[in-house]
């Protein structure tokens, strides 16, 4: 659970994905177009990818991937980066982080 806590840290917007998840690809996409660069952490390509999937479980993240951290903060699933963006908040959150500038 370190490791993940640790690597969500460590950039303003983190994403914990699985290359052949279509969810995540949209997210990540998402992302780019808003002008962000996520740390991106291909859980499927990971030496540690499966424990770090269990951490994210145990942290709330149900279904494990995508799991958006944005300022160190688990902000959501899918469905919950999808809404945000819907009601115009994430690009807000992702400028707070210092994610994206203006």
């Amino acid at each position: 659970m370190d490791t993940v806590r640790d690597l969500a840290s460590k950039k303003a917007a983190v994403i914990f994905t699985k290359s052949s998840c279509f969810m995540c690809h949209s997210i990540k996409t998402l992302f780019y177009e808003l002008g962000a660069s996520p740390a991106v952490h291909e859980l499927d390509q990971d030496a540690n990818g499966r424990e770090m999937e269990y951490a994210l479980r145990r942290l709330g993240c149900n279904p494990s991937v995508p799991a958006v951290f944005i300022g160190g903060k688990y902000i959501g699933s899918a469905k919950d980066i999808i809404s945000l963006h819907v009601d115009g908040s994430l690009k807000d959150k992702l400028i707070e982080a210092k994610a994206i500038w203006l």
